[in-house]
């Protein structure tokens, strides 16, 4: 007797693994990189959900990850392990397919200007006439020959250059970006991780545009009591400090880096969710947590037009709800007439990515 036979799935070791890595990876970035804490999480995960099973544990999985050079023992001799350059890849690859998951299911918001151009994207539905100098490849064929019926007739049926269409193209600017990201201690107060998002989208961010626009520049800036650049590779690591808001010391130093650069479009991202509650002028640190210091805040605004004189775009993240913050904000976006996105960390890489492709792809 012919058929079927059921039976329960069994999950093999590769896919075991596959799982519980996507898992860890998380939890490294939550953990800012400490792998003793990760496994923790992790064991306690397999506690509750029973990740594992006596055929594959979480020490079978731990073996495994040194084996394939995720792991490796610290050279302090404290008998600990650290990750690798490798696993510092794996955590950009993660980051970039949940930030790009979430934007497939999305819906699009275009904030961008577009001009219409040559030698770039095909925009799949404008069409225009055949100019001296269009590649023949974008010649639209098809439409062509429609023309050349409607302007020579069935009977007299000849393809001239006036019937030639052929299809738009979006020209993709070279572009520099700075992202900033506040590192001061409200972004972990009220029992909310602010820092972990940012971390991600900052992942993800960069490998987008190694992968998709490998002629672009990305520099990563954090700012707390001061401001200072960081490396790819040590964003995994990020911590808060017990640090104030210097807004100022961040726009200075994403200034002077975008400044050296002879890209034709220059921008700031910058991730924040508190107001700007510190100054350094002359080696001094000037402090002030309550309210809004109209010395700060207008200091914060004399930047922001400065940006708009050198063409820099500011694009703001905000991720707190307070409406006096949010009325700063909109007062230091009108300075710099850029944009500000009032958002929970939620949809914040999906608005980040969005923005950042639309400034990408403007028609000249």
């Amino acid at each position: 007797m012919s058929g079927f036979r059921f039976k329960e799935f069994q999950a093999d070791a590769a896919s075991r693994f596959d799982t519980l890595f996507r898992i860890f990876t998380q939890l490294l970035t939550h953990t800012s990189g400490d792998v003793e804490e990760a496994l923790d999480w992790l064991r306690e995960l397999d506690k509750e959900y029973e990740l594992t099973d006596d055929d594959y544990t979480i020490d079978d999985f731990i073996a495994e990850l040194k084996e394939r050079g995720y792991l490796r023992d610290k050279d302090d001799g404290s008998g600990g392990m650290a990750i690798t350059a490798k696993t510092e890849q794996a955590i950009r690859d993660s980051a970039l397919e949940y930030i790009f998951g979430k934007l497939k299911k999305g819906g699009s918001g275009n904030h961008s200007t577009k001009y219409a151009g040559r030698s770039g994207e095909d925009t799949g539905t404008d069409l225009r006439q055949f100019e001296f100098g269009d590649a023949p490849q974008d010649i639209a064929l098809t439409e062509s020959i429609k023309q050349a019926q409607i302007n020579n007739g069935a009977d007299d049926l000849r393809l001239t250059e006036n019937d030639l269409l052929v299809t738009e193209q979006e020209y993709k600017t070279q572009t520099a970006t700075v992202l900033m990201i506040d590192i001061s201690h409200s972004m972990i107060l009220y029992g909310e991780d602010r820092i972990t998002p940012a971390k991600m989208v900052a992942m993800a961010l960069a490998e987008m545009i190694r992968r998709k626009y490998p002629k672009d520049s990305l520099d990563i800036i954090v700012f707390g009591n001061d401001a200072w650049p960081i490396q790819l590779k040590d964003l995994p690591y990020l911590q808060v400090g017990p640090y104030h808001t210097n807004t100022v010391a961040g726009l200075e130093l994403a200034m002077s880096i975008l400044r050296k650069s002879k890209a034709a479009n220059k921008q700031i991202f910058m991730i924040t969710d508190g107001k700007p509650s510190c100054l350094k002028e002359n080696g001094q640190y000037y402090m002030n947590s309550f309210g809004l210091d109209r010395r700060i805040v207008s200091k914060c605004l004399t930047l922001a037009a400065a940006c708009k004189r050198a063409k820099i775009d500011i694009t703001t993240f905000m991720v707190a709800s307070d409406q006096y913050l949010q009325d700063f904000i909109d007062e230091f976006t009108a300075a710099n007439q850029g944009k500000a996105y009032f958002t929970g960390l939620k949809g914040l890489g999906e608005m980040i990515f969005r923005d950042y492709t639309n400034n990408k792809r403007k028609k000249l």
